[in-house]
């Protein structure tokens, strides 16, 4: 075990300065996520279901946006590698515009679409307070995306720690303007639902406004703003940034889509069990967020060393990347064993919900291990610009064995939602093992081809 430090302690200790900010950052999503679940919690399993049905529908069309603005990031990181300053400005100015366009055409989708949640067969009193809540997410995609554009734009360049605080920042403010709203604090009226819908609308705003102005005006980044501007487009740098967005948004698509087509699943069963569910899956979803987060620091790393054709340092950064993921995740899924009967207790007082989240976090914890190098091993590959194959890895591993089996072991032989998440497990555990020998093979090629 000595040794084993021994050999990769400077990449431990660079990955992890740059990893740290980004995990709180990436961290920053989910929690906005679970503090509006807790702050509802306590108002009624009936007004929780109704945020867990909005939050895993929105979490679709979120990680589509974060995908999308993550095109630019590996990009930059080669470039940055290459000491190219002038083409960084360029992708920026053309990964803006696309952000932007992604925000308006899935903001739209969402608001017309929040009319329609009879057709997902849940509780009729579950889908009328999830509608304006959904609507008010769909309202906060726009600014979003204007966040994760400039987010991801300094995290390529390996400035990570501003969008940490601002995530921070806005995180606290999403909290004090949801209790206030909700239990009608300072002469407000009683919103419920929507109160938490109008805080993170809020929150969302302030931190894309906030996130522009830093990096626009900050002079770490005068020397890489040069080309920045909207009068010389090309399209060749759109299907650049698309080339790797689009199946990076796949990816995200495959696998939070599953867990929210298991919410759909699990509706069927009842309010109880769906409350249940939000509350393990919002739980999962933050250690999960986290793992992204080492997953985004291993991106960069990989692509400013491919960027450098420096492959030994490559290999030797991911693996070390590798490591960490399976040091914090396996101390979450610790954590979940342990707390199992507390956290749920986090949310809401009702004995039923709690017992049955408790259940589902003993499996959460088993799948852990599997989510986190899962993560990583997409990051890695995708800083190698490496991202058609590992796409189709995670359609299989989601679509085409999580939900079927989840719908045949929860529906059909009756194990209900733990049957269902069992089946997400065994979907976790095949994307992991597939993306490693993934990263495996390709970067054992590189090393032997700079040799």
């Amino acid at each position: 075990m000595k040794q084993l430090y021994l050999k990769y302690r400077h990449y431990y200790k660079d990955n992890f300065h740059l990893a740290y900010p980004v995990v709180i950052s990436q961290l920053g999503h989910t929690l906005v996520a679970l503090s509006d679940s807790i702050i509802i919690g306590h108002t009624g399993k009936v007004p929780l279901a109704a945020v867990s049905l909005g939050n895993s529908l929105f979490s679709i069309f979120m990680v589509t946006g974060i995908g999308m603005s993550y095109g630019l990031t590996p990009l930059i990181a080669q470039e940055n590698g290459r000491g190219n300053k002038k083409a960084i400005g360029h992708l920026l100015s053309h990964s803006l515009i696309i952000n932007m366009v992604v925000g308006l055409l899935l903001s739209t989708v969402i608001y017309f679409g929040s009319s329609h949640l009879e057709l997902l067969k849940q509780e009729a009193d579950v889908a009328a307070q999830a509608r304006p809540f959904l609507r008010y997410l769909g309202f906060s995609f726009i600014p979003l995306m204007l966040f994760l554009s400039f987010k991801q734009f300094a995290e390529g360049l390996g400035f990570t720690r501003q969008a940490m605080n601002i995530s921070i920042i806005g995180n606290v403010i999403n909290i004090i303007i949801g209790i206030t709203l909700v239990y009608g604090l300072f002469g407000m009226p009683r919103m419920g639902v929507v109160g938490v819908g109008i805080a993170t609308f809020t929150d969302r705003l302030i931190m894309g406004i906030t996130m522009a102005f830093y990096v626009l005006r900050s002079p770490r980044f005068k020397p890489y703003l040069q080309s920045f501007g909207f009068r010389h487009l090309e399209w060749a740098s759109v299907k650049k940034i698309l080339g790797i967005g689009t199946p990076v948004a796949l990816q995200y698509i495959f696998e939070i889509s599953a867990f929210s087509g298991a919410a759909v699943i699990v509706g069927w069963m009842g309010a109880a069990e769906l409350a249940a569910h939000q509350i393990a899956l919002s739980l999962a979803a933050m250690t999960y967020m986290m793992a992204s987060g080492i997953s985004a620091a291993a991106g960069i790393k990989s692509g400013n060393n491919f960027g450098k054709k420096d492959y030994h340092s490559l290999r030797h950064s991911a693996i070390a990347s590798y490591h960490m993921v399976l040091v914090l995740m396996g101390t979450t899924a610790l954590m979940f064993l342990l707390f199992k009967n507390l956290l749920p207790a986090m949310y809401i007082n009702d004995p039923q919900v709690i017992h049955i989240a408790a259940g589902l976090l003993v499996i959460a914890a088993f799948f852990q291990l599997f989510d986190g190098t899962q993560v990583v091993g997409l990051g890695i590959l995708r800083g190698l610009g490496d991202v058609r194959m590992p796409t189709f890895i995670t359609l299989l591993a989601y679509w085409g064995i999580g939900i079927p089996l989840g719908y045949v072991l929860g529906i059909k032989l009756g194990y209900g939602v733990e049957g269902v998440w069992w089946a997400l497990l065994l979907g976790l555990l095949t994307a992991s093992v597939l993306l490693f020998f993934r990263f495996h093979i390709k970067s054992r090629k590189l090393v032997h081809s700079g040799i």
